[in-house]
């Protein structure tokens, strides 16, 4: 009898393999060698010594016995408790079940995390018909640095040598049709430094051929200065600001700030944050010319503000 690994053994072959440890007195080790291993070889030994030749048979896999089932006024129970915000070891103890019990259920309900319990704010993606309406604006702090830091260069004994050197501000603008973004560092994020931005961006922009009617921030003290209402006054610009804490509202300059800081600030070892300002240009004439924007299908954003150059030009006029 020769069984190959991972064959199906039969009645027959097991008693067979039975004879020949119990009768014939071979090891364990000798019978397992015609492809069994010694585990399953004892296996049938010991069922042939307990139940006989009924032992060999074949039987189901299934357990002997199983866990009780819950029943679902409890499982439902435990779910109304867990949505008043009762902890796993609360609804154990208020439903008679196991802390494990209680988990499974809760699982299963997909309610283990608390913050599962929370609503889900549904998204709402919007796009204005045409380049200029909207400008969204926003700025991120960034640290100066006059050569690379101890992350780079491994060395941390001159690490007190980074501080005072200030800080600098990074202010960007993004059209909500095309894409088209306007960079700037900047020396802080002070009320002059953002009507300077909004002044050089719309001028910056109608060079492009688009003509600015409305600009959307947050509620940064700059942007709620007077002097920047008065800025957005004198340049026609309409000024909308988002709703405290939803910062998901100006999401597109949220996401240039993203892709502004992993594509260029970080994305090299610069020895000095002058450097570093010194490869902006190139970074956001490349971010609107050369390189592939997702939220547009793939084009770049100067190509899909030219369709609608001439017209804005002619309204320029």
């Amino acid at each position: 009898m020769n069984v190959h690994k991972g064959a199906r053994t039969t009645a027959l072959s097991r008693a067979v393999i039975v004879q020949r440890v119990c009768d014939e007195g071979q090891p364990v080790r000798v019978v397992a060698a015609f492809g069994l291993s010694g585990t399953t070889v004892r296996k049938w030994v010991r069922r042939f010594q307990t139940e006989g030749v009924a032992g060999l048979n074949d039987r189901t896999a299934r357990p002997q016995t199983l866990r009780a089932t819950t029943p679902q006024e409890t499982i439902d129970e435990v779910v109304v408790r867990r949505r008043q915000r009762q902890s796993g070891c609360q609804i154990a103890q208020a439903v008679q079940l196991s802390t494990a019990t209680v988990s499974r259920i809760l699982r299963r309900a997909k309610l283990s995390r608390m913050k599962d319990l929370e609503p889900v704010i549904p998204v709402v993606r919007y796009e204005k018909e045409e380049p200029g309406v909207l400008l969204h604006f926003d700025t991120k702090k960034l640290g100066r640095f006059s050569r690379a830091g101890h992350r780079i260069t491994g060395d941390w004994t001159n690490r007190s040598s980074f501080r005072g050197l200030g800080w600098e501000a990074l202010h960007v603008a993004i059209d909500d049709h095309a894409r088209v973004a306007h960079v700037q560092l900047l020396a802080d994020e002070r009320t002059p430094s953002a009507v300077q931005m909004l002044r050089e961006t719309v001028g910056w922009y109608q060079e492009q051929g688009i003509r600015v009617r409305s600009i959307m921030t947050d509620n940064g003290a700059c942007y709620r200065a007077r002097v920047f209402r008065d800025a957005c006054a004198e340049l026609g610009v309409k000024h909308v600001r988002t709703r405290p804490y939803t910062p998901r509202t100006n999401g597109k300059a949220e996401r240039l700030i993203q892709t502004t800081l992993r594509e260029w600030a970080y994305a090299r070892p610069y020895d000095s944050s002058e450097e570093r300002a010194a490869a902006l240009p190139d970074w956001v004439a490349a971010y609107n010319t050369i390189r592939p924007h997702h939220g547009i299908g793939g084009v770049t954003p100067m190509s899909r503000l030219d369709p609608f150059r001439n017209n804005l030009l002619k309204d320029n006029t």
